[in-house]
């Protein structure tokens, strides 16, 4: 979305609720989590027809042309095409991509998790724990923001019939027989107290799909070369397997990964954790799963170690120039 504000007001952001349940209803979206901010929105679908890019165009259209007439002005209400993002149906993916959704009210630098926070997490680096009162405060704010599914989710306002909270519900209570609305409060507030949190959530701006690695791999494999659209193909294209990684730092430093996985602060090891961080599309703990069954936080440290390193070491800065020459050309 651009910069400028697109909802100013109440009878704004109502009126684009109302064209969601329209969406919803016309082209059979099923609508799992939503957010509306002053210049953009995010939402979490699924369309079984396959058919977001014309409902999402529907959505945008109609709401661009009731605005326009409305508020006297003319000219495009969104400056850039709509970014969608694949996400996993199995497991968690979905869950944490609501989480996301929801946490947008907080990401401001006053509670905490600005933009300087969230580009450390999205590197690599551990979040800072926050205080009690930066928690209070985020939920605060968070349970006074009307325009989000959160407070369905929550159980702090009845969910209206378009919004679809049960699937997210059962992945967040399973089979515990718990109140869903109480479960997903615990899960969400133990996402606050972490930070802006890590995987999905912390990568989704940047990411061209939320999942697993097998996820990753059909999708890229079902990418044709000419494709184009909602896929974000030609971004697919440039993530890389941590395979190739590997062989990539071992033609740089003339060993083999198992000469150097094991050793801890390794530059070898560690610049093969840092290019799999920033190009193979991995969460930390599947990062260290490929690494040879690394914990989170020793994936972490090590991608900060890296990150540090290479402002300063000459060395190094050759190697990792040399490792990503060697990955761009596909001569590993």
């Amino acid at each position: 979305m651009g910069r400028g504000e697109i909802f100013t007001d109440e009878r704004d952001r109502q009126r684009f609720l109302e064209l969601l349940e329209g969406m919803a209803g016309r082209y059979g979206v099923v609508l799992h989590a939503y957010v509306l901010m002053a210049n953009h929105y995010h939402l979490l679908i699924e369309t079984p027809t396959g058919n977001a890019s014309r409902a999402l165009q529907w959505l945008n259209l109609s709401y661009a042309a009731w605005f326009n007439a409305k508020h006297r002005r003319c000219g495009p209400l969104f400056q850039a095409r709509f970014k969608s993002i694949p996400v996993d149906a199995e497991g968690s993916w979905a869950l944490a991509c609501s989480v996301y959704i929801h946490l947008n009210p907080v990401r401001v630098k006053a509670l905490g998790l600005g933009k300087a926070e969230r580009a450390r997490e999205k590197a690599g680096f551990l979040p800072k724990e926050p205080s009690r009162e930066e928690v209070a405060a985020r939920l605060a704010k968070l349970r006074g923001h009307r325009w989000s599914s959160y407070p369905a989710y929550a159980g702090y306002a009845p969910a209206p019939g378009w919004l679809t909270c049960g699937t997210l519900w059962k992945r967040v209570a399973g089979d515990k027989g718990g109140n869903p609305k109480t479960e997903y409060r615990r899960y969400f507030e133990n996402g606050l107290r972490q930070g802006a949190g890590e995987g999905a959530a912390a990568r989704l701006t940047a990411a061209v799909a939320i999942g697993g690695t097998a996820f990753v791999e059909r999708l890229r494999r079902g990418i044709p070369k000419r494709a184009r659209g909602e896929t974000n193909a030609r971004a697919w294209r440039r993530l890389l397997p941590f395979g190739a990684v590997v062989r990539a730092v071992e033609s740089v430093k003339g060993e083999t990964w198992k000469d150097f996985a094991d050793g801890r602060g390794d530059w070898g090891r560690d610049l093969a954790l840092h290019v799999g961080r920033m190009r193979c599309g991995l969460t930390l703990r599947e990062l260290g799963g490929q690494a040879g069954g690394l914990t989170v936080p020793a994936v972490a440290k090590a991608v900060e170690r890296m990150a540090e390193r290479l402002k300063t070491d000459r060395t190094v800065q050759r190697a990792a120039a040399r490792v990503l020459r060697l990955l761009e050309t596909g001569k590993v």
